[in-house]
């Protein structure tokens, strides 16, 4: 069934997240519901077993935790519970996401050791195996799956096997491409996955979640820096009582349970990569007949979101190129690549090829009353 915007008037929202919602989603958080209800406590349950299962992996070894806040205060939640005071976080970046992760280790007081390389660009392995073979201080190792500056994907089972290998914790910011791009937890050998309701899975803003490995977060024991943030302290009241420490997201909650079952209906991760690689292909097909041009190579770019570098023409304004989509009811986002003039424009939540195509067909309209005309361009 194709997504059309229903009768909220809500845009199409064609970015990173928040992502645009089902109908039923959205009719879930109509309900009220009292946290410590056995209704929600049944729902919570059922919730974190979906994840896990999400994951690849079983219950007798890993467990997923749901933490009040956005995907910033779930990876906030790793960093300030997991690591140790005397443990050392090498952080792996290439965009924005990277360095934030980085920026929050260093206001946490975690030793932190950076591989950078450019926003366009994956890391290259050798250069993994060398920093954690000469440094035998670092204790963690952090990366962005999708890295939503660019879109680019990282190699993070690779890298998880260097980790391994070097017995060190792995941490993963999956948060724009869980439950869309298939991964197993184990088989790459990750610790600490962190992800948000709002991403692929097509909830709504207000929480976040950590899967772990069980045995990894029962060993974190006197490492939290922060009371709220406490990862370990979560868990251990979800699983004796079922509830929250502090109020949590009832109505988002609710939601999200609504999105996960709808997730099974399309066929789990497998199904919603399908239909969000259909996205994105006719996307990219679109956009390239228009004169647009990707700023990620087709090797590295992921179908989660995509940069398209500004056209060279006078006449090209992005402030004004967005209005016009979004007067249309097309949201598309803005850039953060560092060292090119980019946009976004994310294949995620619940959109269709025939909204891509509607998508392609206002933007080619702005571009007709701009007056910009651009050549073709090729793969």
């Amino acid at each position: 069934m194709a997504g059309v915007v229903d009768d909220t008037n809500d845009g199409l929202l064609f970015t990173p997240g928040p992502i645009t919602t089902s109908r039923r989603v959205k009719s879930a958080m109509l309900s009220d519901v009292g946290s410590r209800d056995s209704e929600f406590i049944a729902m919570v349950r059922d919730i974190r077993h979906r994840l896990v299962r999400l994951a690849g992996v079983g219950p007798h070894t890993h467990t997923a935790v749901p933490m009040q806040g956005s995907g910033t205060f779930g990876l906030e939640s790793v960093l300030a519970s997991c690591v140790p005071r005397d443990g050392k976080l090498l952080a792996i970046v290439n965009g924005a996401y990277g360095h934030r992760l980085t920026q929050m280790a260093r206001m946490l007081q975690i030793a932190t050791v950076v591989l950078e390389v450019a926003e366009d660009r994956t890391p290259e392995m050798a250069d993994v195996d060398a920093m954690l073979a000469a440094d035998q201080a670092i204790t963690h190792v952090g990366v962005v799956h999708c890295e939503t500056t660019t879109g680019i994907i990282n190699p993070i089972t690779e890298i998880g096997e260097i980790v391994h290998r070097h017995g060190r914790t792995y941490l993963v910011d999956a948060m724009s491409s869980f439950g869309a791009v298939p991964l197993h937890v184990g088989d790459a050998h990750i610790d600490f996955l962190v992800s948000s309701a709002n991403k692929c899975l097509e909830g709504v803003p207000g929480f976040s979640f950590v899967i772990a490995r069980t045995d990894a977060l029962t060993d974190t024991k006197g490492s939290a820096r922060s009371l709220s943030l406490d990862l370990l302290a979560q868990y251990e009241d979800l699983e004796a009582t079922g509830q929250f420490r502090f109020t949590p997201p009832t109505h988002a909650m609710r939601a999200f349970h609504r999105a996960l079952q709808e997730l099974d209906d399309e066929g789990g991760v497998e199904g919603r990569a399908a239909r969000y690689r259909a996205n994105h292909e006719v996307l990219v097909t679109g956009m390239r007949q228009m004169g647009f041009t990707e700023y990620i190579a087709p090797a590295d770019q992921g179908y989660i979101i995509t940069s398209f570098r500004y056209p060279d023409h006078g006449r090209f304004a992005f402030d004004d190129f967005y209005k016009r989509l979004r007067a249309r009811n097309f949201v598309i986002y803005p850039g953060k690549v560092s060292k090119a003039d980019c946009f976004r424009i994310g294949s995620i939540g619940r959109i269709f090829p025939e909204d891509v195509a509607r998508l392609l067909t206002a933007i080619s309209e702005v571009l007709a009353e701009t007056g910009i005309q651009l050549s073709e361009t090729r793969s």
